[in-house]
């Protein structure tokens, strides 16, 4: 099945559909980025302290307490299925766009690597690996600049780009 480029050969009222959804999926997606930035975990001590505490720091503006083993595994049990499922929609909308078919399965697939590093780093950095933050800062930042990558991507072939300007021809991915 010939599938590359089939996003520009689809009728006005579904890319119309598709263009809405992902940027309404857009707005939820940097709404938590927001959260993120309000709880100061971009930066690696951030990380640390948000989920050790920082109860010891007699300095600190806002007094944090180390997060209990409920609290860890329900932020990471719905976040990994929350976000898996943000890119499952955008990488199915991704399959059909008009790129090159190495591209196109990049960035399909590397943000399911960076689920698993970014939230199961989490949970080693509260384990007390703390060397594991770096990884995941890393791997969150590239989440992220994915996500950006790929919406650009299909809202310029949903809204801009007109049938028949298929990039790269690709064999279907087997």
């Amino acid at each position: 099945m010939q599938y590359n480029g089939l996003l520009l050969q689809l009728p006005r009222e579904i890319k119309s559909f598709l263009a809405i959804f992902v940027m309404v999926l857009s707005v939820g997606y940097f709404t938590g980025l927001l959260f993120v930035g309000q709880t100061e975990t971009t930066t690696p001590a951030g990380i640390e302290e948000n989920y050790l505490g920082n109860e010891d720091d007699p300095d600190a503006a806002v007094m944090k307490f180390e997060k209990g083993e409920r609290e860890m595994l329900t932020i990471i049990h719905t976040h990994i299925l929350s976000i898996s499922f943000i890119f499952f929609l955008l990488g199915t909308i991704m399959l059909f766009t008009s790129l090159p078919k190495k591209l196109k399965f990049f960035l399909i697939i590397e943000p399911f690597l960076s689920i698993l590093l970014t939230f199961g780093g989490i949970y080693f950095v509260w384990k007390g690996i703390s060397w594991v933050k770096y990884v995941v800062l890393i791997s969150g930042i590239l989440m992220t600049v994915i996500f950006i990558i790929s919406v650009i991507i299909v809202l310029y072939q949903l809204l801009f780009m007109k049938s028949g300007k298929v990039i790269s021809k690709s064999r279907p991915l087997s």
